[in-house]
Order: structure tokens, then sequence, then C-alpha cells
């Protein structure tokens, strides 16, 4: 993707956050990241965010997807401290806040049978589909080292996280091509 093309698709995704009545100060805006996963296609499989709060005890962000964009299967395990101790993985709450999101973890649920899309070329990577469908003022709270994965709908979405201490260095997804942080 060339600059020129980030930044449209950054500036939509601001936008579309704008349209959701979420402000945002001028410093959160430019701290907007784009996580395209290392995948170069971050329409299909990728995520906008914005971090207002991660600290060793909890975490607030914005997750902003563009139309059928899809966050890959991953999960957050249990983290293992340098001064010996261990932590139970990251616990998040997904609101949704504009759109609606197809969330899948863990339990009951068959491929043929999702309201999402799984994305071309990275089906085999995708395998749990326990479906949950989160509308505006919906939410869900994923346990920690939980297999999860979740796609906008057709208009896009945008779900608040809440979370215990977010690691995305840590995070384990099922498609090893994935580089969440570099």
């Amino acid at each position: 993707m060339t600059s020129t093309q980030q930044h449209a698709i950054k500036q939509r995704m601001l936008r579309m956050l704008e349209d959701a009545g979420i402000t945002l100060q001028s410093s959160e805006a430019e701290s907007f990241e784009m996580a395209g996963m290392g995948l170069d296609a971050f329409e299909r499989e990728g995520l906008g965010l914005i971090v207002y709060v991660n600290n060793e005890r909890y975490c607030a962000k914005e997750l902003v997807m563009l139309p059928n964009q899809t966050c890959p299967e991953h999960r957050h395990p249990t983290v293992h401290l340098s001064d010996g101790r261990t932590e139970a993985g990251k616990m998040e709450t997904f609101r949704c806040r504009a759109g609606k999101v197809y969330l899948y973890v863990e339990g009951d649920g068959q491929r043929d049978q999702i309201a999402a899309t799984l994305p071309s070329g990275s089906e085999s990577h995708y395998t749990v589909f326990h479906e949950i469908i989160l509308k505006p003022g919906d939410q869900y709270t994923i346990a920690p080292d939980t297999l999860h994965w979740f796609q906008a709908a057709n208009e896009g979405a945008i779900i608040s996280e809440f979370s215990s201490a977010s690691r995305d260095e840590l995070d384990v997804f099922t498609d090893p091509r994935i580089r969440r942080v570099d």
C-alpha cells in the first residue's frame, strides 16, 4: 500500500469515528495505528486502533474496521514476567459502538453456518466458529487465552475495547505469517 493510500484509509477511519460521535484529541488522532498484520492486505485483514491508556493494570482502545475487514484469529496467552511470576493473558471486553461485528470464539459452531466470510487465501487459519453478533450497545467479554477473531459487517464497525494490560507483541496468531508488532 502506498503512503497516499494509507493516508486516505486512515482519514476514512478517523471520519468513521467522528460520524459515530467519538471525539478525539489531536494527539490521539495522530497516534492512530493501522495494524496490517504483516500480510499486505490491510483492507481484508487488519484494523485501525487508538490506544487511550495501556498500563500494567488496564487498557482502553477504539478499534475501527472497514466493511468486511477481519482481525485474524489469535489468543492472549499467559504472560511470563521477568521476575519469574506469571499473569493470566489479556481479558478483554468488546463493546460495539457503530456498525455490526461478527465475533467468533471457542465453542459450538460450524464453519459453514457463520455470517462472516473467511478471508480468501487464509481460510485454513480460522478454526473457531462460535458466533456472537454485536450491534451498537452490545458487548462481550473474552476470557484470557481464548482463541477468537472478528469481522465487521458490510457497513464497517467501531468497537471499544476495555481490557487488562495489552501486550500485543505476545499475542499468538493461528496464521504463522502474521506479525502484529514489528
